[in-house]
Formats: structure tokens, sequence, C-alpha cells
């Protein structure tokens, strides 16, 4: 039977760029030191009132075009995202709406930074069983507001002053997490491969929460009564926590021995993947994938250093602009590999 393939793309960042040296201004650190712990030169940040599926309804519009297709012609949303909007309800609802076509299912998914290996075998068995035949696949993320300084104005250009003692050190303290992350939205448009043999192929996904304070926001949640305290905010619990080192070295073990085993189900040999499509968390976890892999540098592409890493969005981001620089083309084989928060992980195998 036919697997979900990708029929329409598209993406969104929103803003203008912010350099290095911008995040530099307000905080210790500098473009040097940024690129060479993640290979990131700029990313983009939403604005005040701007959320995830206003972000994934642009990038929405670009997918459909894509397709040829019209909104209405959508019956099924899957929404990833780790930045909703609100804690209830989700995303998807809301993108549904915006699009004009609230009422059909939209589901939103919590895997993260590993949302997309996930959404496509989900969108694959709801359309194999014959509950959509058109899936809309969005992931969107607004991380300005885990950003842990105040001067927005000094950072985007607009001001130029000295930053308080206190607020650069604040700034400073959460910087190795701070420098990563960027905002934007991609989305997919998937319907049944009419190739009996293209599409989506299979998935082999993971999680393990016993290594949740890898990547976690440690306040703010429903442990504490109520969840969101004056003195959870003061201590700066509201925003994420990272454990980057054994977080590298777990995502180079497991991504890469992922990538072998789904191959080794398939019968495929890791030279048969015409691209292998990795989340943007960091470059230097990607190299290491490579390596360890032994992938020629040009089977995986980076998009990194541009958007930074957009979370949900930077899978979707990266196909659609191989997808329109014609990098990635019909009949190619391709593998999707990402970890996230949970942890979750996993790799996909779809020809296009």
């Amino acid at each position: 039977m036919s697997g979900a393939t990708i029929v329409g793309t598209g993406h969104f960042v929103p803003g203008s760029p912010v350099p290095n040296d911008a995040l530099a201004r307000v905080m210790e650190t500098s473009d040097a030191w940024i690129q060479a712990r993640t290979g990131i030169r700029q990313r983009h940040f939403a604005v005040e009132g701007q959320g995830p599926s206003d972000l994934a309804l642009e990038a929405s519009k670009k997918a459909l075009a894509d397709a040829g297709i019209e909104a209405t012609e959508v019956d099924y949303i899957i929404f990833a995202t780790m930045t909703p909007e609100h804690f209830f309800p989700g995303s998807g609802p809301l993108l549904g709406a915006k699009l004009g076509i609230g009422g059909i299912p939209a589901l939103d998914i919590r895997q993260q930074c590993a949302a997309m290996p996930y959404a496509f075998q989900l969108a694959d068995s709801l359309l194999k069983a014959g509950a959509a035949k058109t899936i809309l696949v969005a992931g969107a993320d607004v991380h300005a507001g885990f950003m842990p300084w105040q001067d927005w104005d000094v950072v985007r250009g607009v001001a130029d002053r000295e930053i308080a003692t206190d607020a650069y050190a604040r700034a400073t303290r959460h910087r190795g997490l701070a420098v990563i992350f960027g905002d934007g939205a991609a989305a997919m448009v998937l319907r049944k491969s009419a190739d009996p043999r293209g599409g989506f192929l299979d998935a082999e996904l993971h999680s393990d929460g016993g290594a949740y304070d890898h990547l976690f926001v440690p306040g703010v949640g429903f442990r504490q009564i109520p969840y969101v305290t004056p003195e959870l905010i003061a201590a700066d619990a509201h925003l994420p926590q990272m454990a980057g080192p054994s977080l590298l070295k777990k995502a180079v073990r497991t991504l890469s021995s992922t990538v072998r085993s789904l191959c080794s189900t398939q019968g495929l040999d890791l030279n048969e993947i015409d691209c292998f499509v990795a989340h943007q968390a960091n470059d230097r976890i990607n190299r290491a994938v490579r390596d360890a892999l032994r992938i020629p540098p040009e089977k995986i592409p980076s998009n990194i250093a541009r958007y930074g890493n957009t979370s949900a969005a930077t899978i979707g981001i990266l196909t659609d602009e191989l997808r329109r620089e014609g990098r990635v083309r019909k009949g190619d084989l391709l593998c999707f590999l990402a970890l996230g928060a949970g942890l979750n992980w996993g790799a996909a195998l779809m020809r296009l």
C-alpha cells in the first residue's frame, strides 16, 4: 500500500535576522563563541502578540500554494509545537480557524524537536486508515518568550544603550541555551503517494522519560499549586535548562544507531539514502552523526547558520528549501532524523 508523501511545502520566519553580535550587546558572548559551539550566525524572533499559529498560517499558505490546492481540501491538521499560545487549547485548532477550515480534526503533538518523524508516522497511519485524504502538518515554535534578556529594542537594533549590570548578568547565566534558539514555522501537505512503492516507508521512534532532565523547564507546571508563582519566575524556573555535553553525546549515539536500525529493517544500505534531513539543533551534533554514519557532507545539508534551532520547524524549513532549490526531487529517498526534549527521538524514511 502506498504511503504518505509530501506534495507541498512552505516556511516562514518573522522579522529581520538577529545576528550573533546583537546578542553580545545584552550578554557576555561573541559571534566567534556562538559559531564555534553551534554553527549559528543569526536567527529570527517573533514580536509581542505573534504566536506559533500565526507563523504556521503563513507557512501553510505557501505549502498549500505549492501543492496547488485550496485550504478547504485539507481534512486533518497535525500541529507540532512546544511553545503554544496557551496551555490550552492547542495551536492546531487556532491554525484551522485562521485558514478558514474550522471544524476539521486538529491534533497537537508534543515531541518537541523530534516531532516530524512522529508526525510522518501518524499522518501515514491516518491516510492508510481512510481517516483523512489531505493532511496539513505544521511545525512552529516561538522561543522569544524563553529569552533571558529584557532589552529587546537593543537586541533588535533599534536602540543602543548600556545594559543594566543585573540584566546583563542574568542573560549571561542562560547564554548556553539562549544563543541556540530562533523562531519559525514550516508546513507540509501530505497525501497518499500515487506510486505503490513510494511515500512513507517506515519509522523507528523512541522516548525515554528517565532522561527528561537533559532538557526541560523545571517550573511552571502542575506539580506546584498554583502552577506558577512569583517565586518561580524570580528563580527563572520558567526558563529551559539543558545538560549540553551529555545531551550531545546521547543525541549522536541514539540518532546514529536508530538510523542504522531503521535502514536494516528496510533492507537498505545507508548509501541508498539520497538525503538525510536532520533536525537543526546544533551543527556539532549533526557533524558528529554524519561522521558516525560515514555520510558524505553533501548528503546531510544544514541551514542552522541562518535560522538557529526552531525546534518543531527545523526539518520542515530545511525540506522546503531543499525542494525549492531542486536538491531533492521526485523519486529521492529521504531519511528524517531528530532528537528532542522528553527525551524523544526517531528516524523516518520517505520516498518522494
